[in-house]
């Protein structure tokens, strides 16, 4: 696996108060004490109804190369408020908990545990900062792309979004997450190289203006690519001159040596008017196989009604509106502790507040997602105790841990524990997936829901309930409080 960033040490790349917490906890004798925290999220973005889970990979890489440098350890002698106890403990750092965590792709809803970290009280808090960067970023990403690629109905849709992305880490690790969410390819030619998702792109407006007129410059692109001919149209006048050129390019240049044209391109102006326009002239040409590719500021909603209206678009290329989320720009993952452990018991840990979905919930838990075994499709999702196990056998009744009057009963069902194995003392136990699998998993889970949890509008609330002994142990923390 290639380490995504090595031109300075991610180990420091955490806020503040975990390294002066880890200090404190060193200090007070606490350093050893074995911590259970959960990564969770409260709210789904854009108001959607679901997200996509992606970021693992990063996450490992991260733990896999966590360590603190020499020049590491003299900064913080150098701040003259760490201990030497605290500066030797450095020296030698690494990660030897446990983590467990949802596979990229996965289909994830608020208060469910994305991942969960088992590790001496050091170890876990200092990985917070990264782990939540890792998480919350390319899962915001990866739901975004989703959501467009939904939009298009079909029609393949490419990520553009590098030059607006909010720098380098963004542009290259939102690629990934994008193509985890189902675009076909990016216009960044790092995320190819580096986690082979297929770079795509032609010409831009300047390639067009750099020749003495619209037709020679198409004509030198054909004669240069010409089994990969894609032209934009728009820089001078669509109808009257782009489109008109194109043809010629193709009749001339492509037509004698028996190739086809792969596109056009409209990147501003009225899309759909100009699409059902194109579409015509392309057709009376004999070119109906000629692919029309929209751009310009795209999102779900705009695609969306481009269809609506009839746009005669094949495909997308969607730019800033994906790479940075821009209607919904954060996802407010948080890092929890739940749990502690004294003499090999596990003691629960809550936090209380008045705002009523800032209550965590505690223990070291596992979930269960419920199938019906008749249609396959995902009933509901149940946070547990690690150590419960789900009877299938019999009639599960499961309720809202909030309204807990809202009962239903499960029958004829199958379950998959979705939190897996990732690290088992400090060392990797999973394997990898390559791009193209997470990708593909995303797709097969995403059909195993009810198409009504996929609306953009008022989705249907997927349940996500509690296991009774669960919701005992919550209540019963909460009342002794």
């Amino acid at each position: 696996m290639i380490n995504w960033k090595d031109e300075y040490n991610l180990a420091m790349l955490a806020d503040f108060y975990e390294f002066t917490m880890a200090n404190g906890y060193l200090e007070k004798n606490k350093e050893d004490t074995i911590t259970y925290f959960d990564l969770y999220f409260r709210d789904v973005p854009d108001n959607g109804g679901f997200v996509i889970l992606a970021g693992l990979e990063q996450l490992i890489s991260y733990i896999e190369n966590l360590k603190f440098s020499n020049e590491d350890i003299e900064y913080f002698k150098n701040k003259n408020i760490f201990s030497q106890k605290f500066i030797d403990y450095l020296k030698d750092f690494k990660f030897e908990g446990d983590i467990w965590a949802m596979p990229e792709g996965s289909i994830a809803f608020p208060n469910e545990p994305l991942v969960t970290v088992r590790a001496p009280a050091v170890q876990a808090q200092l990985i917070e900062t990264m782990a939540l960067l890792c998480i919350n970023h390319q899962t915001l990403i990866a739901t975004k792309a989703n959501r467009i690629v939904r939009a298009a109905n079909g029609r393949s849709v490419m990520e553009f979004g590098a030059r607006r992305a909010q720098g380098a880490d963004a542009a290259t690790l939102g690629a990934r997450a994008a193509y985890i969410g189902g675009v076909n390819g990016s216009s960044n030619t790092l995320t190819d190289k580096i986690f082979g998702v297929p770079a795509l792109g032609t010409m831009a407006h300047s390639w067009v203006m750099m020749f003495e007129n619209e037709y020679e410059a198409f004509k030198a692109y054909a004669e240069t690519f010409p089994d990969d001919t894609t032209l934009l149209v728009d820089t001078y006048n669509t109808l009257k001159e782009g489109v008109p050129n194109a043809i010629k390019v193709f009749d001339e240049v492509l037509k004698p040596l028996g190739k086809r044209p792969k596109g056009i391109r409209l990147d501003s102006g009225d899309i759909a008017y100009l699409s059902k326009q194109a579409r015509i002239m392309l057709d009376e040409a004999g070119y109906e196989d000629c692919q029309i590719v929209a751009s310009s500021s795209l999102d779900e909603f705009k695609i969306k009604a481009l269809i609506n209206q009839g746009a005669k678009v094949d495909s997308f290329g969607v730019g800033e509106r994906l790479i940075t989320s821009k209607s919904s720009p954060v996802f407010g993952g948080v890092y929890k502790l739940v749990a502690i452990e004294k003499n090999n018991e596990i003691i629960p840990k809550i936090k209380i507040s008045e705002n009523v979905e800032k209550i965590t919930t505690p223990g070291f838990k596992q979930i269960y997602r419920l199938y019906d075994n008749v249609t396959k499709k995902a009933e509901a999702d149940l946070i547990c105790l690690f150590d419960e196990e789900i009877d299938t056998s019999k009639p599960l009744e499961i309720f809202h841990p909030v309204h807990t009057w809202k009962r239903k009963t499960i029958e004829n069902f199958s379950v998959k524990k979705l939190l897996l194995p990732i690290f088992k003392n400090g060392k990797l136990v999973y394997n990898l997936p390559k791009l193209d699998e997470i990708s593909n998993y995303r797709k097969s889970e995403l059909n195993s829901f009810w198409d009504e949890i996929k609306r953009f509008d008022y989705p249907h609330l997927y349940i996500v309930d509690l296991s009774l002994k669960l919701w005992n142990l919550k209540n019963t923390l909460l009342q002794n409080r």
